[in-house]
């Protein structure tokens, strides 16, 4: 069966992921690691909350929830958040950075063939990934029943080594102004094919692989991925309870009409939401809180 969507109904190729909202208990030792562990600084603060990122550009926001319990491994919700570098010396230097600080929250790394990757887990148990993208023009593709897509692995990525090839006390100097965003969420689901139903034919992303019905990837614009889930440690769970951990996604497009359009297609699909104009806001099948932005 075919899940893409029809192009007039795809997301715009030009979209961005933005701030992740996390829902914290201790504020304290949460913002204490990302300041510290990844080099973030505070960009602003409301209601209690701190927004945290490289210069301008906020990554995530810490929003206290004071009195709510960690989810358990297996419900739905963050596996993590995927925070993009311009550069192997950027990445390098605030991995350095993050294993110095707390080496007991590092997790592993990974050469994706699109990307290398390293990941750790914050004091509350929120995945983080950290890593750098190889050119597009490197990047591989293979023609399949449901379109086309990109190749991809987990293949051996020595930290010890990467940092001999990439690390330099210039990159660790700029750790807290060095470019980076957020370059993609990974979730976790109970089911593939459901997420593949709500996120490529009802929101308009394309799938661009599909691991054994184990993970999805999807993306705008030809992207590696801007949004996974997988069901690795989640499969068959239900809508998520009220707890700590992900708040809410923000994904930006260039304008109204975009958000307009995406709105109707929720309609069409029976998927209730809040349309300001300038924002929609709406829940996946999980009751992961999305949150579409013009930008």
């Amino acid at each position: 069966m075919n899940l893409q969507v029809n192009p007039q109904d795809l997301l715009p190729a030009n979209l961005a992921m933005g701030t992740v909202m996390l829902r914290v208990g201790d504020m304290d030792k949460v913002s204490t690691y990302y300041r510290r562990a990844l080099g973030l600084e505070t960009v602003a603060e409301a209601d209690g909350g701190l927004y945290l990122g490289r210069g301008a550009v906020p990554l995530v926001h810490l929003a206290p929830a004071v009195g709510l319990q960690v989810p358990s491994r297996g419900e739905a919700g963050l596996f993590h958040t995927a925070i993009l570098f311009d550069t192997q010396a950027d990445l390098a230097a605030t991995v350095a950075l993050a294993a110095q600080f707390d080496p007991s929250a590092y997790v592993g790394s990974a050469d994706h063939l699109v990307s290398e990757a390293f990941y750790f887990t914050d004091p509350e148990g929120n995945g983080i990934e950290l890593y750098w993208d190889r050119p597009r023009e490197d990047w591989a593709w293979d023609d399949a029943p449901q379109g086309r897509t990109v190749r991809m692995a987990s293949l051996s990525l020595p930290p010890r080594q990467y940092f001999r090839t990439h690390l330099s006390e210039e990159a660790m100097a700029r750790t807290a102004v060095a470019g980076a965003g957020v370059g993609h969420v990974h979730l976790q689901v109970g089911d593939t094919a459901t997420a593949a139903a709500f996120y490529v034919n009802t929101l308009g992303f394309e799938r661009t692989a599909d691991f054994h019905g184990q993970a999805l990837f999807v993306s705008a614009g030809g992207y590696h991925h801007h949004m996974a889930m997988n069901v690795w440690n989640s499969r068959g769970a239900g809508p998520r309870r009220d707890t700590l951990g992900l708040g809410e996604v923000l994904i930006t497009v260039p304008g109204a009409d975009d958000i307009g359009a995406l709105a109707d297609r929720l309609k069409s699909a029976g998927v209730s939401g809040h349309h300001t104009g300038a924002e929609l806001r709406f829940e996946d099948p999980w009751r992961n809180r999305i949150r579409v932005a013009a930008a």
